[in-house]
């Protein structure tokens, strides 16, 4: 298995102060109806983000906005202190993006695509040193559609720092990968971000969210409902603790902010007795995730 080599190999810009992404009051409407609808959004730079959301919460609509390939129709946005909307080839070449898929140059062999690539950049990467960086210098010679998965994206993000961003786009960066795969693009990942890069990326890994980025934004209904460290999304959603128990040859649940007092009376009851089956469960990431994308009704929005 190819061991990925430690991404500040590559010559990337170091972190500065001051935000990557500003977004004020975004809207975008499809047919009237409003995909994105006042999102207000700040990355810093040098962070990794994490963008989650159920299907057509507006998650890919801002990325797409962000990367100045889809126009918005109200709000203010700044990347790199400029409007993707009207930003030229210098504010491009300052950024990168890695989508879903890219499906280019199946015919050309890895090296051959770097090479093609690096012509599109005014100052590109060395082509070794990137490949060596993602860990795709034994398989130079490969043709791109000999590759496995997790081999594919490496080079998708190979191509997508070639230009030395500043800020980098992921769309879905591990979707189809196996486990081992995925762990190793998440060191790729933390590499880059530890060679100066700000990474804004869309999941629908929790796990994925909660090991890479420094902040998650959760998008329902086109809103940005909450902004948190992973360990911290969801506030006082976190304080709910659910004790369930068996009596009487049923299970016994409830939730409570103050399991210590709940223990303490339901023993109080039968001091000698047991509590058979006890748990007490505090919510995870996941629970707090469906907790703040769920309407009123219980649905996913």
């Amino acid at each position: 298995m190819t061991t990925i080599q430690p991404a500040p190999e590559l010559d990337l810009p170091a972190p500065s102060d001051g935000a990557a992404v500003q977004v004020l009051g975004l809207v975008k409407r499809y047919g009237g109806r409003a995909v994105v609808d006042g999102l207000d959004l700040d990355v810093g730079r040098g962070e990794i983000f994490a963008l989650l959301g159920p299907n057509g919460a507006g998650k890919t609509t801002t990325v797409e906005i962000l990367e100045g390939v889809r126009r918005r129709d109200a709000g203010e946005v700044r990347v790199l202190g400029q409007d993707p909307a009207s930003a030229g080839r210098a504010w491009r070449d300052r950024v990168g993006v890695v989508g879903q898929t890219t499906g280019d140059g199946n015919a050309l062999t890895v090296r051959e695509t770097v090479d093609h690539f690096a012509r599109y950049h005014a100052t590109p990467q060395d082509g070794d040193q990137l490949l060596r960086a993602v860990g795709l210098d034994s398989t130079a010679g490969t043709r791109v559609d000999k590759l496995s998965g997790g081999q594919r994206r490496r080079l998708e993000v190979a191509l997508g720092v070639q230009g030395r961003p500043e800020l980098l786009f992921l769309d879905e960066p591990t979707t189809g990968l196996d486990p081992a795969a995925r762990r190793q693009f998440w060191s790729l990942i933390e590499g880059l971000r530890d060679g100066g890069t700000t990474i804004v990326l869309t999941t629908h890994y929790l796990d994925e969210a909660a090991h890479l980025a420094d902040r998650v934004g959760v998008i329902s209904g086109g809103r940005l409902v909450e902004v948190a460290p992973p360990a911290q999304l969801g506030g006082a959603l976190r304080d709910e603790v659910t004790v369930r128990w068996t009596e009487d040859g049923a299970v016994r649940e409830l939730v409570t902010t103050t399991p210590a007092a709940l223990l303490r009376d339901l023993l109080a009851v039968d001091p000698l007795g047991e509590l058979p089956d006890l748990s007490v469960t505090r919510p995870g990431l996941e629970d707090v995730y469906l907790r703040l994308v769920a309407t009123p009704e219980g649905e996913i929005r």
